[in-house]
Formats: C-alpha cells, sequence, structure tokens
C-alpha cells in the first residue's frame, strides 16, 4: 500500500523513537464531524475500494503521520463510540496529539468553507473535501504550498504524498543529497484549494479560493511556525504564487525570494516556484509547431529552475539559519552553470525517458551544449501557453 521508499526510516529516527515513552489518549470528536475531516469513507460506490470502517481509516492516516515523523516503535489505535472516537498512542512524545488536535481544529474551518460553496451552487460532483492528513505533524523541515490535490492521491493511494507531482519533487530533492527516505520530512503540503479534484479542475477552482480564506491563513500560520523557528516554503505554480500576492501582499516569481508574516513579528521565507507538472508541458514539442529544439531547449530551464528550488528547499530544511539569499545563488549557480550537464542528463532521462548513456551523450553534442550555456536566458516563446497549473 505504501511505497517502502517513501515510509522507512533513518538511523536517527530509529534513535529517537526508543527513547518516547509516553501514551496519549485523544479525543477526535464525534463520528460526525471525525466522517467529515477524513474523508469517510475515501472511495465507496456500492463496493468499496477498500472496506475499512471509520475507525481502520483514521488509523490509515495517523500512521502515515507517526511514520513520517520518525516514531517507527509508536503505534495508534481508535475505537469510536455513540459520542465521540477516541485515538490512544504509544510510544510517542508528551503533547504528541496537540499538533493533531490543532490540525483538525483548523481542518473543521476547511469543512465549514466547503459546505458554503456547495450551499451557494459552486461544488462539484466529481470534488471531495480532502485535508493534509497522514504527513509529519512534528518533525518537518519545509512547508509546500500547492494548489489542490489530485482525486487519486484519496480514492486510490488513501495517501496525500502518493501522486505523480510528490514523486516527482521528491527526486529533485535526492538529487540535492536528500536521501529518498527523508523527503516526506520536506514535503509537508498545504493546498489553497482542499479538494481532491481530476488533474484538469485547475480553472474550475479558481473562484472557490474565497471560501477557504480563514481555514488558508490558519493553516500556513500552524504549519509554517515551529517551535524550533519557522519554516522555509516554496510557492508552487502561478495560482499559488497569485494567491500569496492576494493574501499577504508581496510578489514571488519563479526562482524569485519573498518574505511573509503570517503573525505579527513572524518571518517565513517563500521561494516561487514551478508546479512540479509544469515540466511536461513546457518541454512538449506542440507548444512550438512541433519544433523539438525549442522544446528541449525550454524543457532544460524548467529542469535548472526546479533543480535550484529544491536545492534551496533542501538546504534550508537542514540548516534553517542560512542565509535565503545566499543560498539562492548558490543553488542557480550549482544548478545552471557547475552541474548543468547533470541538470541535462536528469532532464533527458525523467522527461524524455532516454537511458542513462543515451542521456550522457546527448548532453555532449553541440546543440544541447549551446543550449546548456543559455540556462539563464528567457524561455523560448511558445505557440501554445502552457497551463499555469
Amino acid at each position: 500500500m505504501f511505497k517502502s521508499t517513501r515510509l522507512s526510516f533513518t538511523f536517527v529516527a530509529l534513535t529517537v523513537s526508543t527513547v518516547l515513552q509516553a501514551d496519549v489518549e485523544l479525543d477526535l470528536g464525534t463520528a460526525q464531524r471525525v466522517t467529515q475531516l477524513f474523508a469517510y469513507p475515501n472511495n465507496c460506490s456500492v463496493i468499496c475500494f477498500r472496506p475499512w470502517t471509520l475507525e481502520q481509516t483514521v488509523e490509515h492516516y495517523l500512521n502515515q503521520s507517526l511514520q513520517r515523523d520518525g516514531y517507527s516503535r509508536a503505534r495508534v489505535s481508535v475505537k469510536a463510540n455513540e459520542d465521540k472516537v477516541l485515538a490512544h498512542f504509544t510510544g510517542v512524545p508528551d503533547g504528541y496529539g496537540q499538533s493533531l488536535t490543532s490540525l483538525l481544529n483548523t481542518a473543521d474551518l476547511a469543512y465549514q468553507g466547503a459546505s458554503r460553496l456547495n450551499r451557494d451552487g459552486k461544488w462539484q460532483f466529481s470534488w471531495y473535501l480532502f485535508l493534509p492528513l497522514g504527513m509529519a505533524l512534528e518533525n518537518r523541515k519545509s512547508i509546500e504550498l500547492m494548489h489542490f490535490p489530485p482525486d487519486y492521491s484519496l480514492t486510490h493511494y488513501q495517501d496525500y504524498l502518493e501522486s505523480a507531482t510528490t514523486d516527482r519533487w521528491a527526486t529533485l530533492l535526492t538529487a540535492n543529497g536528500i536521501p529518498a527516505t527523508q523527503t516526506p520530512e520536506y514535503q509537508t503540503i498545504i493546498d489553497i484549494a482542499p479538494i481532491a479534484a481530476p488533474s484538469s479542475a485547475g480553472k474550475d477552482l479558481e473562484g472557490v479560493y474565497g471560501y477557504f480564506t480563514e481555514y488558508q491563513t490558519r493553516i500556513v500560520r500552524e504549519l509554517s511556525l515551529h517551535p524550533s523557528g519557522s519554516l522555509p516554503m516554496l510557492a508552487f505554480g502561478a495560482p499559488v504564487r497569485s494567491w500569496v500576492k492576494q493574501q499577504y501582499g508581496t510578489t514571488v516569481g519563479v526562482l524569485g525570494l519573498a518574505q511573509i508574516n503570517p503573525v505579527p513579528d513572524s518571518k517565513v521565507a517563500v521561494l516561487g516556484a514551478n508546479h512540479p507538472s509544469y515540466i511536461w508541458y513546457a518541454a512538449n514539442p506542440d507548444s512550438y509547431d512541433g519544433d523539438e529544439q525549442k522544446a528541449d531547449e525550454a524543457g532544460l530551464k524548467v529542469m535548472a529552475q526546479d533543480l535550484s528550488a529544491a536545492c534551496w528547499q533542501a538546504g534550508m530544511g537542514q540548516k534553517p539559519a542560512s542565509d535565503p539569499n545566499v543560498l539562492l545563488k548558490g543553488c542557480m549557480k550549482t544548478w545552471q552553470v557547475t552541474r548543468n550537464e547533470q541538470t541535462c542528463e536528469l532532464f533527458y532521462t525523467s522527461v524524455r525517458e532516454l537511458s542513462p548513456d543515451q542521456a550522457k551523450e546527448k548532453c555532449t553534442t553541440p546543440s544541447v551544449r549551446t543550449q546548456l550555456k543559455r540556462l539563464k536566458s528567457p524561455m523560448p516563446e511558445a505557440s501554445v501557453a502552457a497551463p499555469a497549473l
């Protein structure tokens, strides 16, 4: 059910878990509330894709969080009665339930917003309220601000981090030195539209953000401000970067740095980035009247931008006290100049699906080497605009 590489644990996490002895019991609220917030049942239409009870569904997501927090020996059991649903944790730190309680209280605001959206006749039959469940609740390293989760992450996988988008970004983090087993610590996602929808639904969701304003601002505040200090944030895609501008009054372009203040006297560094799936559109030859050379050039530029953004995320996550501007400049130099051949090879293996040997050969051709020298120049002009995602 889970990818072993996404839910394995580091030696450090194993070491930490051996000293955690506390038992924590948490009241999650009424069965009705838990049903609403955990999208229960996650996928049932006469026949349930996974015939889980409410208790099994909640245990599933809470176990994901325990594992991604690095508490490998911790366990959770969920019991429901007529009045409430109780989660009993063993082997966790004292106070572990506080983060979950805060998340669910904030999630109530998302449910209220979705309910208003439906009363106004704007909710679509193919949408599901899907909240950021199953991610690290405590031991997170960075925040990823995104548009909306794909429907199959809920209906098929029941895993907020299981999607083509998150998988691709995880590979970029590993290219920047983050072990594959640790990438979930960096991928705490906040979607400005907490609605699992088909991948083509981006345009339809543009009019819904205002229904979730209170939810959006509170969850940004709660997840980006960590007891150890503020966490670095990436704003993925044009709709999200526009939302940052509207909500916090600061402009953030691709590889542009900004700072937001979720609460007075707080500072959160925000880096603008392409949507992780943008490269598939930017590098599509159909966008350039079939000109494959222009498509490759555009794809190489996006790959360099994405690797630079993931480099910044990895660096800030490992050393939060780093100077964001200095780190970004170093990351851009690394992937646009120093290691541009590796940028090239990663593009041709991951996007063009060449073998490593074919990619290496492709990246030594004179035409491609010329393109690599122009990684900082503007994108080739496309005849068909790529979607904003």
